[in-house]
């Protein structure tokens, strides 16, 4: 298991409270909603920081937590969070180049794990669909008490709902008075799709 530093940014009082908020609508929705995906209708709507600092919440509350950086297209969780190397990721795993041991990261938190996303595959939606990522899932809902998987927006790629299918539930991240109604309900009619709630 690879080792890493979590770059530590101070956070006012109201944001803390909003991602306990969160946690905590989660946590109600039952105990069996255990992997969750997090996903946003277009580009640079925070969904990688709500994925973040809603992982670190669930891990400061005592639950064992895993946050899989899926988005294998444009990755921000590389350079945002980390200080260090981190040699592997989500792709070397996918495609069998390392055990999922070797991929995970353990961070200076207790009970935070990270998977990044490593490098960036000709195939994101092919390896994500495979049976392999699936696997993954599957083990890790074994080994740790929460899951959260960021993933791709899914106003732009179709990546999001195969990961959705596997989640217990998904996270719809909407910037204040920027998406249309319209399609943050179309967004919706797809998650639902899925199958996930």
């Amino acid at each position: 298991m690879q080792s890493i530093e979590l770059k530590m940014e101070k956070q006012d009082f109201r944001t803390k409270e909003a991602f306990k908020t969160l946690r905590t609508n989660i946590e109600f929705s039952g105990e069996n909603i255990r992997v969750i995906c997090v996903t946003s209708c277009t580009p640079n709507e925070g969904k990688s920081s709500v994925s973040y600092e809603l992982a670190k919440s669930f891990a400061q509350n005592g639950k064992k937590t895993i946050l899989i950086d899926a988005d294998l297209r444009k990755s921000v969780m590389r350079g945002r969070h980390k200080k260090g190397k981190v040699r592997f990721g989500l792709t070397n795993y996918l495609v069998g180049k390392v055990d999922l041991d070797t991929a995970i990261c353990e961070t200076d938190i207790p009970n935070f794990h990270l998977l990044f996303a490593g490098p960036v595959p000709p195939n994101p939606s092919e390896l994500l669909g495979n049976t392999r990522f699936q696997k993954m899932v599957e083990a890790c809902r074994m080994k740790y008490d929460m899951v959260i998987i960021d993933t791709p927006p899914l106003g732009s790629v179709v990546d999001s709902a195969i990961i959705a299918s596997r989640c217990d539930g998904v996270a719809l991240v909407l910037p204040a008075k920027e998406v249309s109604y319209k399609f943050a309900a179309d967004i919706i009619d797809q998650i639902k799709k899925t199958g996930a709630r």
